[in-house]
């Protein structure tokens, strides 16, 4: 097992930490992540591989944060987790027999959506309002589970924001949505690493002190959030999808 020169470690380690802060609230660290692998000098596959498998370690050790602050509705999302974990999958197997640069303009219009009507609602997510399960309520649940976790093992970018609008539309505030969806989105990181590493396109040497450090910071960031609330985590939202939508843009475009 090959492991990374003095520098390049301290700078993965650094890179890991800050990607694990954001994506523990919002979703987003690939952005930070993964171009740090690449950086590394990675291949593109094996740094996708890799970086699931910090973000796994990410997503488990928010979720137990989370999950003991109480934040999580656990008949929920134990409903629900299976869904996702199948939907990714499904996703990461289907992305080694189709291109998946064609969802760029979809995933940019749906991002813009997302930002605008988080805009224009200015108090939503403030504090939790639930909407009664019904049975339809279920079932458009159970399906936008499916979809977001095929979504993240096919292609990816936008996934953490996706997954806290979903919840927030269930009525969940900026904390719980948070909360929730990090569960969703650890299930589709396991199903997606674990093809990963069938695929054998994880680098262990470079993405374990990676994964390690993303672990502290995904405790430091879920307990921020936990504290400031809402305050806290709905500019955080508004600012990563942001930059997501500027991200995909440009490689769009250029």
């Amino acid at each position: 097992m090959e492991w990374p020169a003095l520098d390049m470690l301290l700078f993965l380690i650094a890179a890991g930490f800050i990607a694990a802060f954001i994506d523990s609230v919002v979703g987003g660290g690939g952005l930070i992540s993964l171009p740090a692998l690449l950086i590394a000098g990675l291949p593109p596959t094996l740094a996708l591989g890799t970086n699931k498998l910090g973000g796994t370690l990410s997503s488990v050790t928010s979720t137990l944060s989370f999950l003991s602050s109480g934040k999580i509705n656990g008949k929920l999302v134990l409903a629900l987790f299976p869904l996702s974990f199948i939907g990714s999958a499904i996703g990461t197997y289907t992305v080694h027999l189709l291109p998946s640069t064609f969802l760029k303009p979809l995933v940019v219009c749906l991002l813009v959506v997302v930002l605008i009507y988080t805009l224009l609602k200015k108090n939503w997510g403030a504090t939790a309002s639930p909407r009664p399960m019904t049975a339809w309520t279920k079932i458009a649940a159970g399906l936008c589970a499916v979809v977001l976790g095929f979504y993240d093992g096919f292609f990816g970018p936008g996934t953490g924001s996706f997954l806290l609008f979903f919840f927030l539309l269930l009525g969940f505030d900026f904390v719980g949505a948070s909360g929730n969806a990090k569960v969703l989105n650890m299930a589709s990181n396991i199903a997606s690493l674990a093809s990963f590493f069938l695929l054998q396109s994880v680098h262990i040497g470079y993405g374990l002190p990676m994964g390690i450090s993303m672990i502290a910071g995904a405790f430091v960031g879920s307990r921020v959030a936990i504290r400031h609330g809402s305050r806290y985590v709905k500019p955080l939202f508004i600012g990563i999808t942001t930059i997501l939508i500027g991200k995909q843009l440009w490689e769009l475009l250029w």
